[in-house]
């Protein structure tokens, strides 16, 4: 069955997903529908097949549905989180595929959100995958995900422009990102501005202070 034929059904289980989360933290919400977005915009300046940026599109948005199991204390935390803190946080991933995993409508999208915060260099988490061994929908949604954590506001501080969002990007190709995601998404750069001011931000309400490195480039934390 295509993925798109699922959509009217996905969408409404998606939403309630999301809502669901929105109540624990507001940012998470309008964070995804951008991701979504971007994620889409790469995947067709790739030209992939149909059904794999269908797949991508649910993927992204459902790529932090595992901080449902990450404790209040950690994920509204006013202040830096501690080492133990981040990784709890990093847990997300994984939690968020044991959640996946269990729903029929989502087999091959868990994989996607296991492995969203892998690193091209191998250093990420939470299996360390090197290089085109992680899943270019994954590569796709990391991306994504780091261009919006780059350029948005947090309460603690002023997101980045979308020129310094790029910059970042292709300051760490081969290391945090694919480079052939990254050169796509460079040559859809025009598209980025439009498609993203029609989508609501709350990121102010985001109160857990990560560091630049621990956000963007986080490697694995090993406990």
């Amino acid at each position: 069955m295509r993925y798109q034929d699922l959509s009217v059904k996905l969408d409404d289980m998606i939403n309630m997903i999301i809502i669901t989360l929105d109540a624990r933290d507001p940012y998470t919400y309008s964070h995804s529908e951008r991701v979504a977005a971007l994620s889409v915009l790469i995947a067709a300046e790739m030209k992939l097949p149909q059904d794999e940026i269908d797949k991508i599109h649910i993927a992204a948005h459902l790529h932090d549905i595992g901080k449902i199991g990450v404790a209040d204390i950690v994920l509204n935390k006013e202040g830096k989180l501690s080492k133990e803190e981040l990784i709890q946080m990093q847990s997300h991933s994984l939690i968020g595929y044991n959640i996946l995993n269990k729903i029929d409508l989502f087999k091959e999208i868990e994989i996607l959100v296991l492995h969203h915060h892998e690193r091209f260099d191998g250093e990420g988490y939470p299996s360390n995958l090197k290089g085109e061994n992680i899943p270019i929908e994954s590569r796709i949604i990391a991306v994504a995900d780091s261009f919006d954590a780059i350029t948005s506001d947090r309460s603690y501080r002023k997101g980045s422009s979308y020129e310094v969002g790029f910059e970042e990007l292709n300051n760490h190709i081969g290391d945090q990102f694919c480079p052939t995601v990254v050169r796509y998404f460079n040559q859809a750069n025009e598209g980025v501005a439009p498609l993203l001011d029609t989508i609501e931000k709350v990121n102010i309400h985001h109160t857990a202070f990560v560091g630049h490195e621990d956000l963007i480039h986080s490697r694995r934390i090993v406990g």
